[in-house]
């Protein structure tokens, strides 16, 4: 395959001698016949001066076969003759493609060697003596600058497919000019080196003395319509004219100029809308104000005697051991019937601890059985690619008609920066290459055990073309032999195939084909492979549809981690260069190894918020009493529950057959953040604000009445938000979510179950003086008495909130100025949430000690070439009479909007197309290789099978030095001749019997086209004798991608290509290539993130609507965390963390988070009494320092353990959560003052609770005949409550209208002892019950 890549090489040996002196006139030779050859075998040309000589028939016929300019006498032997064609050939196939160029190149060399005016443009300059005879070893051949630019132009952008690059890298060196091309074919090569034996100076300009002429025979453009090229080799044909290249979009974003500033035009938008906003509030507040004023002023008389109400309880609430008031109202709806439940389940529950523990906590158990068959998949494209996927129908598509992409074992090795400049120097060096060596060495000596047998590299590698193996590596220059190195030249010889990889024998690799130095090199810039920082080296391994026919491989890559950890690193160290390596398998071991690389992180987790829970639950009393208030052995109850509950989740699905995924991991700390501490907390909380001289099972009661629709509104709004995480495409996220929803379900049963029933034995504990943790110890009373215990002083945050937080918050200008801050962090967060960049980095899903990470680094650093693209044609119909062939190929007559075409154009726009390269035609090079022209490729022999080229076995002996061309296949002949197709097209016969010859034949120099190697496995042969071959593929490259959006947007791009083409020919094609099944979902990943927030509000409005029969609070709910959402957007643009399955996941999750800040704060405003000011001021007071201590301080001490997690999956998410966190408190305490400014124009009548200073304007619901409004009270002002509602009817409605009716049972409780002169309480709630007059009436306060 070496010889086929040197068309340089006729220039050698064809060309006629001549001597000093000679004549020049036509019909005179400058050289005639050979008279010599070198040590290498290349013959040499005698400088005799003749007259041209008149052929016979049969020789005219041949030259004119070749050389149809040429006519009448020549210059040259039929041997040379021989020579010339035989040389020819080798280029024949690189350029057969564009006819006009292998006929300029053709006439070239026909002049120069058989010209009968040959001594007019060629004047020999040096001779020498070769075995006695006289031979050329130096010439000037004069040629025009119009027939070198014309053959230049003709030929530099022919492809030569196979490479997936130019013809003229080939056979010009890669010459950016005609002059180029000329020094590179006049070059004297070295013996045992590819090019010519003597020197050839072509020139342009004769003396003025002498009658020689320039040559100057008609050269064809590549646009000539004789000798038409496809639009793919010639993009300036006429044909293609109208076929431009397409121009690389513009990204230019929409900008407004200010000034010198430039501002996008979205931050400008959100800029001037906040300021709107800011007026249109300050304008909207100042006027409310004035109102509110003129309001209170009109109705002092009614304000007075609430005020005295007010007074009085307020007076009764100062007396510490008083029952604390609860003096809530009953909601109609769901939240009334939710209330009524509660109040009835927990005194059963009080009543019946033992039995509701045991049976809540067996039935979590028996899930739990279901972890016998306990299974984590850990296979990458099982986790992170759907089973509807698109790219995993064309992943399997491809595997079952083509081939699977092979197994990727990969070296790096890189030199250090200078520590001056930072400047990596060059690795090409002869210390660094034996070091090479001597790895190399290693590698091929691992012996793997799998099943008894003993595996090597060489039993499980690529070989395309042989016994070899097709490493690519650096080594290959010197065919892998250590012995080599100092034969080939060392270093020199190296970068001396950087330049003449395509052309050079000696570059060729031991498996026999060309080495790209980009593949094999790394860190370097344009061409520069010198200056190259990194040696690339990469063993491809056969891979195997189904897991079972890899075992051999995976075996032998571990044993290739363990050498390179054990021996390579400290062998690659010591030579101060860094190392980094990976093997197919390597991902997939590593996330196993994830699996228990935070399990002391997540114990931590554990420990600390056992630890906070413990402390956060129990009473601050004194000293004395610690050990009997404390809730140690609760605290650790509760989050034992909150394992029980993960491990249920997990035993369920696993026993259906659900795998688990190692982001399950995630799940055991955020449940406990999300719902297991913070339903502890408030529970415990609000036993503990109940009077301790009510009966254990009426405080349990009371306390579930108190907060158990919240916590049921908000764990439901959790569940269906972990829900929606199900709909994610991806398997990781989905069964994540589905985990996620069961376990925080599980937990919150055992919260209003077991956790309840724990309560109601700790409090049994306390009252019977035992110890916490040692319940089996009883203590005497501190002091004789009860009291330090029995007292409840409110907590140090519960009295920040009531005294400071609270009071600062109900000032008018705070308000304005929470609000306004947190409109602006809203505003600005939309400004930010386009620059989110979709993708998910390796690196975040790995151990960050994983060795992959240093890996992963250095190939975004050092590859220089980017991953194989595959445009796969699905039945194409090869048939004469069908237009597929055309359609799809890129040499002469093919159509010029044709696939290979079109890929040839979207290439010379790599930036916005993200193709590197044309592609790799099997169709172009197998209609060459059949092609008459080609006449050294598709040949038979006389019985008709098929007979290979000349220069390969039978036709040439493997121990020849030099193939002759008589022997075994003298008789071979061409397999078509032109007039045995159709077209240049083959029949449908023709091409169903030549293709399997042409799969089979083996490139070489005689013939470049064999398709063997190259396109082994390109074609599907399965079924192809119907006509129509059901898969094929045409082979490229994408341009490097190092970032993640670098994947999205080639995969975008190629399908968009993709899709154009394939309406365009109506042809079914689509690409193909490694990395798309992983990168899918991330074109659509928008979408998709923000239909599942959505669906997630969405069913979180709905539950809220539904229990709290509010439009406008579930309104404000809904606004509030939309707000969380893009502020937590905002933040991840910030932090640059990408949007990802994983960051949806975590977006939807803390929606579900957050509406326990927003849900609990906004029930306890409902519920509480008095005006806004006031109820604001006791919700923050009661729920706030609950849900502050129980919610915020809980998750933001368990998130800050995941800083120290390995995996940066943790890290990722703990710094979204800490952002979270930062956010969500501040909105949750917002929106009490939120709830007050949207309900100054619409609420519910049950908000309206007398007592305050200001006068409630609000429209409330409305009532119908029939209809009764209903307020439950626990208060011992009771008739004074009620002559203030009747005050309030009268007020509104006259006296005449209002009729009271009482019902319930009032049992008075009369205190003993000291306290026997306090007035009574009422431990059953009475029922005042308004009839309203008119169905148009509003309740106005």
């Amino acid at each position: 395959m070496a010889m086929l890549f040197l068309l340089l090489l006729f220039s050698s040996s064809l060309i006629s001698g001549f001597t000093y002196g000679a004549k020049h006139e036509k019909e005179y030779c400058a050289m005639y016949d050979i008279c010599g050859a070198r040590s290498d075998g290349k013959v040499l040309n005698c400088p005799f001066p003749t007259s041209s000589v008149k052929p016979d028939d049969y020789f005219s016929a041949k030259i004119q076969s070749l050389c149809p300019a040429i006519s009448g006498n020549v210059c040259c032997t039929e041997t040379q003759f021989d020579t010339l064609r035989a040389q020819v050939q080798q280029a024949i196939p690189l350029l057969v493609g564009c006819p006009a160029c292998l006929r300029n190149f053709l006439n070239l060399f026909c002049e120069l060697s058989c010209s009968p005016n040959q001594s007019l443009f060629i004047n020999v300059t040096s001779t020498s003596e070769v075995n006695g005879n006289l031979t050329v070893d130096g010439i000037a051949y004069y040629v025009t600058d119009d027939f070198g630019e014309r053959l230049y132009d003709s030929c530099k952008d022919v492809k030569f497919g196979t490479m997936n690059t130019r013809a003229i890298d080939f056979v010009g060196g890669g010459a950016n000019n005609f002059k180029e091309w000329f020094a590179f074919i006049g070059q004297k090569a070295p013996p045992g080196f590819p090019g010519s034996p003597y020197e050839i100076d072509f020139k342009s300009t004769i003396p003025d003395s002498s009658k020689m002429v320039p040559m100057n025979v008609s050269a064809y453009t590549c646009g000539d319509t004789s000798l038409g090229c496809s639009c793919g080799d010639c993009p300036l044909a006429p044909a293609c004219s109208s076929s431009e290249p397409p121009s690389p979009p513009k990204k230019e974003s929409c900008m407004v100029r200010i000034g010198p500033l430039k501002v996008k035009c979205l931050d400008f938008s959100v800029a001037i809308l906040y300021i709107i906003l800011v007026f249109a509030f300050l304008g909207w507040a100042s006027l409310n104000r004035k109102r509110e004023r003129r309001a209170a002023a009109s109705k002092e008389p009614l304000l007075s005697s609430m005020d005295e109400v007010e007074a009085d309880s307020t007076e009764i609430q100062k007396d510490g051991k008083v029952p604390r008031l609860i003096n809530r109202f009953q909601l109609d709806g769901v939240q009334g019937h939710m209330s009524s439940f509660y109040r009835n389940y927990g005194k059963w529950v009080a009543r019946n601890p033992t039995l509701v523990l045991c049976s809540s906590v067996a039935v979590v158990l028996v899930l739990c059985i279901g972890l016998i068959c306990f299974k984590v998949e850990t296979r990458p494209e099982k986790l992170w690619v759907g089973p509807g996927s698109k790219a995993a129908e064309e992943k399997h598509f491809f595997d079952s008609h083509l081939a699977p992409f092979y197994r990727i074992e990969q070296l790096i090795l890189a030199t250090l920066p200078d520590s001056k400049n930072d400047k990596r120097h060059s690795i090409v060096t002869d210390e660094n290459i034996q070091l090479l060596f001597e790895i190399q060495k290693k590698v091929d000596g691992i012996r793997a055990d799998y099943s008894g047998s003993v595996v090597s590299l060489t039993d499980i590698c690529l070989k395309p073309l042989g016994d070899d193996c097709a490493t690519q590596s650096l080594l290959q220059y010197f065919k892998m032999d250590p012995e080599n190195y100092d034969d080939y030249g060392g270093v020199e010889h190296a970068e001396y195939c950087f330049q003449h990889y395509t052309t050079a024998d000696t570059c060729m690799s031991a498996f026999k084909a060309p080495l790209d130095p980009s593949t094999a090199l790394g860190g370097f810039s344009g061409n520069n492979y010198s200056e190259a920082s990194a040696f690339v080296v990469t063993y491809p391994v056969n891979n195997a549809i189904d897991e079972a026919g890899n075992g051999k491989s995976v075996a032998w890559e571990k044993a290739f981690i363990r050498l390179v950890e054990e021996e390579l690193l400290p062998m690659v160290q010591s030579s101060n260069l860094t190392l980094s390596y990976s093997s197919e398998s390597s991902i997939e071991e590593e996330l196993k190894r994830e699996s228990t690389a935070d399990i002391i992180t997540i114990a931590v987790s554990y420990v600390v918020m056992f630890a906070y829970v413990s402390v956060t639950l129990g009473d601050a009393s004194r000293l004395s009493t610690f050990f009997l208030s404390s809730k140690v052995l609760l605290g650790l109850s509760g989050v034992v529950l909150v394992m029980l509950s993960v491990l249920g989740s997990v035993g369920f699905f696993s026993a259906v057959g659900v795998k688990s995924t190692l982001i399950i991991m995630e799940v055991i700390p955020f449940l406990v953040l999300a719902v297991g501490v913070d339903n502890m907390c408030i529970l415990v909380h609000a036993v503990k604000r109940q009077s301790i001289e009510l009966p254990i099972e009426e405080r349990i009661s009371n306390a579930l009445h108190e907060v158990g629709p919240s916590i049921t509104l908000a764990s439901l709004s959790e569940i269906l938000a972990f829900a929606v995480g199900s709909f994610i495409p991806m398997p990781a996220c989905r069964v994540f979510s589905m985990f996620a929803a069961l376990a925080v379900l599980l937990d919150f049963l055992l919260q209003v179950t077991a956790f309840v029933a724990l309560i109601a034995f700790d409090c049994r504990r306390a009252e019977d003086n035992r110890i916490d943790c040692f319940p089996c110890i009883k203590v005497p009373s501190p002091g004789g008495s009860n009291e330090g215990i029995n007292q409840r002083r409110p907590g140090l945050l519960a009295r920040y909130m009531k005294e400071v937080h609270a009071p600062i918050l109900g000032l008018w200008a705070v308000k304005i100025v929470v609000i306004a801050i947190f409109v602006a962090f809203a505003l600005a967060s939309v400004a930010l949430c386009p620059r989110i960049e979709s993708g998910l980095e390796q690196q975040v899903v790995l151990p960050r000690d994983s060795y992959l990470q240093g890996y992963f680094n250095n190939i975004s650093e050092y590859l220089r070439i980017g991953p194989p693209l595959y445009f796969v044609v699905k039945d194409y119909n090869y048939s004469l009479e069908s237009r597929h062939t055309n359609q799809l190929c890129s040499i002469s007559q093919c159509d010029s909007n044709s696939l290979l075409n079109e890929v040839s154009r979207a290439s010379l726009v790599p930036e916005s197309s993200y193709i590197a390269k044309p592609a790799a035609s099997w169709l172009d090079d197998f209609l060459v290789w059949l092609s008459p022209e080609a006449f050294g490729c598709c040949r038979k022999f006389m019985n008709g099978t098929y007979c290979p080229p000349d220069d390969q076995p039978p036709c040439c002996s493997p121990d020849e030095f030099s193939c002759g061309y008589g022997g075994v296949c003298k008789d071979c002949t061409t397999c078509f001749r032109h007039s045995d197709l159709v077209n240049d097209r083959p029949s449908t016969v023709q091409f169903r019997e030549k293709l399997p010859w042409f799969l089979d034949a083996l490139p070489s120099s005689d013939c470049a086209k064999g398709g063997h190697g190259a396109y082994t496995s390109s074609v599907d042969l399965n079924g192809y004798k119907n006509g129509v071959i059901r898969a094929s593929e045409f082979r490229t490259y994408h341009t490097p991608v190092n970032k993640q959006g670098d994947y999205v947007n080639a995969l975008r791009a190629a399908r968009e290509f993709s899709s154009r083409i394939s309406d365009s020919l109506k042809i079914e094609i689509f690409p193909y290539s490694v990395f798309y099944i992983f990168f899918e979902q991330y074109l659509d990943i928008w979408r998709i993130a923000l239909i599942n927030i959505a669906i997630a509000l969405g069913a979180i409005f709905i539950v809220c609507l539904v229990i709290t029969s509010s439009f406008w609070c579930s309104a404000i709910i809904l606004l509030v965390l939309v707000m969380i959402v893009v502020d937590l957007m905002g933040v991840m643009a910030i932090l640059d963390i990408q949007l990802n399955a994983v960051s949806v996941v975590n977006l939807i999750m803390s929606i579900g988070i957050a509406v326990e800040f927003c849900v609990h704060i906004a029930h306890a405003f409902l519920v509480s009494h008095g005006d806004r000011g006031q109820r604001a001021k006791e919700a923050l007071s009661t729920m706030g320092a609950s849900v502050f201590s129980g919610i915020t301080l809980t998750k933001l001490v368990g998130v800050i353990v995941l800083f120290f997690a390995r995996s940066e999956v943790f890290v990722v998410s703990a710094l979204s959560l800490c952002a979270f966190n930062s956010f969500c408190p501040f909105q949750g305490y917002k929106i009490a003052f939120c709830v007050l400014q949207v309900y100054y124009f619409q609420m519910y009548l049950a908000l309206v609770i007398i007592g305050g200073a200001e006068r409630v304007r609000s429209a409330t619901k409305t009532c119908h005949h029939g209809n009764k409004m209903s307020f439950n009270f626990i208060t011992p002002g009771l008739i004074n409550m009620h002559n203030v509602i009747k005050n309030i009817a009268i007020h509104n409605y006259g006296k005449s209208s209002t009729t009271l009716l009482v019902f319930g049972k009032s049992v008075m409780q009369q205190p003993s002892g000291e306290n026997s002169s306090r007035p009574g309480h009422l431990v059953q709630p009475v029922q005042f019950i308004y009839p309203c007059q008119d169905p148009s009436t509003f309740l106005i306060g």
